[in-house]
């Protein structure tokens, strides 16, 4: 009952974050945090997919060294667990430095990341990006910790699309208010 406890108080610490701010930065640190304390593993990365698909691009992180956070590109094409996120599927690693999906294994040994859980963030059925938690000791996640984490990954994508949104609308409405100054001054 504690463990489902600590998962409502961090997902109602995520709702309030992602309903009281706009900061994509803010709201992705706040939800990567809550997503490692909550799960108590070593720490949390949300990457977002760059325009050409191609890469993974760091969006907030918790707990993992710089060292490990510069270790290189995440590229789709090399990164089966990714891959296989980016698809719709939820995947658990028990042993990384032994699994051919893993991208990057002798930096996950360096930073002593044993196993992993990544979970997509989707937008209307689309993949936008994905959120990963590291443990350093080896465990199989179960359903609870499953379902916790996809529903942070969703509290995640809504933060995003709802900033985008915000974002396209200051914008559409800077263009009218500078078009209606020029009409005025006519």
């Amino acid at each position: 009952m504690e463990r489902f406890e600590t998962y409502y108080r961090s997902l109602y610490q995520a709702v309030r974050t992602i309903n009281s701010s706009l900061q994509p930065s803010q709201v992705l640190g706040t939800l990567v945090e809550q997503a490692a304390k909550a799960m108590n593993v070593k720490g949390s990365t949300l990457r977002l997919l760059d325009r050409s698909g191609r890469y993974l691009l760091a969006g907030a992180s918790h707990g993992l060294s710089r060292a490990y956070l510069r270790k290189g590109q995440v590229e789709v094409d090399k990164s089966g667990v990714d891959k296989e996120a980016l698809a719709g599927h939820t995947v658990g690693i028990a042993d990384v430095c032994c699994d051919p999906r893993f991208q990057y294994p002798e930096a996950a040994r360096e930073e002593h990341i044993v196993s992993l859980l990544v979970t997509p963030l989707t937008v209307e059925g689309r993949a936008i990006g994905v959120l990963r938690v590291y443990s350093e000791t080896a465990r199989e996640f179960d359903a609870a910790e499953i379902e916790f984490l996809e529903a942070i990954a969703n509290l995640g994508a809504i933060a995003i699309e709802n900033a985008r949104l915000h974002e396209a609308l200051r914008s559409d409405y800077e263009k009218l208010a500078a078009f209606e100054y020029r009409i005025f001054e006519d």
